[in-house]
């Protein structure tokens, strides 16, 4: 399962996000694709002051101040939904 997530330098949401990500990575079993908003003017437009941003499946899962709970959630949801149609 690839996990993009949208970042910036000397960001605190950002990097309690990250860890957050990391911790769960074993758990879920997926790549976290990190993605500096800074590098793409598009990007920054979008997510300038959303993020973090943490997206999978194109579905953004958690955004601003995110929890382990909320990332949890999202990705058990994911991963049933995937099972449910395969």
């Amino acid at each position: 399962m690839q996990v993009y997530f949208y970042t910036k330098e000397n960001c605190p949401l950002c990097d309690e996000a990250e860890q957050i990500l990391r911790t769960l990575q074993d758990d879920f079993s997926y790549t976290i694709n990190k993605i500096d908003i800074y590098t793409d003017d598009s990007l920054l437009e979008t997510y300038q002051i959303r993020i973090p941003v943490i997206e999978v499946s194109g579905q953004v899962i958690a955004e601003g101040i995110v929890t382990e709970t909320e990332i949890t959630g999202a990705l058990r949801k994911i991963i049933h939904d995937k099972n449910r149609t395969e």
